[in-house]
């Protein structure tokens, strides 16, 4: 048997909507896995995930970090 790591989990909110924002910026909010406005997700704590943040702080916002 193989022990399993806690990994660490952020939790991201959709604050803002995508209309009239860049194609990239819609991409970023639809590679995240956003669906509907004010959705809260949870994701793995990443170097990729925390870039793909900081690329749209205006439409997210990182309510917690475990």
């Amino acid at each position: 048997m193989t022990a399993t790591k806690s990994k660490k989990t952020i939790q991201i909110k959709y604050i803002r909507s995508v209309i009239c924002t860049p194609k990239k910026h819609k991409a970023v909010v639809k590679g995240l896995g956003f669906t509907r406005l004010y959705q809260v997700i949870e994701r793995e704590d990443t170097p990729s995930i925390r870039g793909m943040v900081n690329k749209v702080p205006h439409l997210l916002e990182i309510v917690t970090s475990k």
